[in-house]
């Protein structure tokens, strides 16, 4: 299984404050442990939303709208993606996980599992995505 731990993003995520070299520090050893057990996929921290856009999907048109987003408690600012055999066994790794912005500022990390493409019903867009290598178990 899959999971995704969220960062979500704060006021200084968002002014693009970078990290304090003793939890970039932290954070490198996590994900050294991570890799270290085997189930470390991916990890990256995000720009600012000052540097990206959204498209709003409305009535069959499409709108771009450039960054930054004012309502940054929903914003995300960095990802670990890891693969575990259970959810047990990824809380337990998102348990571990340093606090993102130093231990004394609030803020909040969310884990969420992904879709495997055999969540779906067979069909030929299924079909069609695992002969792109795309969404599959290790």
């Amino acid at each position: 299984m899959r999971l995704m731990i969220i960062v979500k993003g704060n006021r200084d995520s968002e002014a693009g404050v970078p990290p304090d070299p003793s939890l970039m520090s932290a954070m490198a050893d996590y994900h050294e442990e991570l890799a270290k057990a085997g189930v470390l996929l991916d990890a990256s921290g995000l720009q600012p939303t000052s540097k990206g856009a959204r498209i709003r999907f409305s009535g069959g048109r499409r709108n771009w709208i450039d960054g930054p987003f004012t309502e940054s408690k929903e914003i995300v600012a960095g990802y670990t993606l890891i693969q575990v055999k259970s959810r047990e066994e990824g809380v337990e790794w998102a348990k571990r996980f340093p606090a993102p912005f130093g231990n004394d500022q609030e803020c909040e990390i969310e884990i969420r599992q992904l879709f495997e493409l055999d969540d779906f019903a067979p069909s030929e867009a299924v079909e069609r995505f695992r002969e792109l290598g795309i969404s599959s178990e290790r």
